[in-house]
Parts: C-alpha cells; structure tokens; sequence
C-alpha cells in the first residue's frame, strides 16, 4: 500500500512532452504541478515525476534532499487522497511534481503542501 515503484514513475519521454504541452498546471507553493488524463492502459492510476531546479539548487545534493522529501510525502498520501478518487471514478493521469521553492523545507511542511495539493488535484480532474 505504502510503496512506489517503478511502474508509477514517469519515464516515457512522449507522455512527458504531451504532459508539458497540453496538460493543465497549477500552483500550490512551494510546489507547481502539471498534469494530463491519459488514455493509455497503465498498471497505477497515475504516473508521476519529480523534479527540482538545476538553476535554483546548484548542488546535487539539495536537489536529491528536495526529491526525497517530495517522493516520501507522495509516498505516504497517494493512497487515500488520489489513488481512491481516481479508481472510483475509473481515471488514468500522468502528472509532474516541480519544486519551485527558494530554499529547502522541512519535511512537515512539504508533506502538508502535499497533502493540499493531492486534493486540489482531485479537484481538478473532477472538473
């Protein structure tokens, strides 16, 4: 239940560029997702990629510490708060994680970003 494998990451480098050009995004500080209904047939209900700023975090280091804490907060809550929403409804999504913070935060923080932005997530497919 609490796991994330591979299959549930975003790899395919044409559902990436679909995503990032046709998707709808929005902003939930300090993180900006994308995301995309998919037609094709995946094992998960989404598939999702994280990403960090080489710009803003120069050092790999802080970028790793960053995607950490982001996979490790999705980790947690993907489960009740979008998984179930998207089975119900019998829904794919790709979708991607940005960080678009200045500095690093601590975990609670980015774990109860997190958490509000599965449900604006939610709240958007369901438009």
């Amino acid at each position: 239940m609490y796991t994330f494998k591979k299959e549930e990451r975003l790899c395919n480098k044409k559902l990436i560029d679909r995503l990032f050009h046709d998707g709808s995004s929005f902003l939930c500080y300090p993180f900006k997702a994308s995301w995309l209904l998919s037609e094709e047939p995946q094992p998960f209900a989404a598939q999702i990629l994280f990403a960090v700023s080489k710009r803003r975090f120069k050092r790999a280091v802080d970028r790793n510490l960053i995607k950490r804490r982001m996979r490790e907060a999705y980790r947690l809550h993907k489960q009740r708060n979008l998984y179930d929403i998207l089975n119900s409804s019998d829904k794919r999504i790709v979708f991607s994680l940005g960080y678009i913070g200045k500095e690093i935060v601590d975990y609670d923080f980015a774990e109860k970003k997190m958490l509000k932005l599965l449900s604006q997530l939610c709240a958007e497919i369901a438009k």
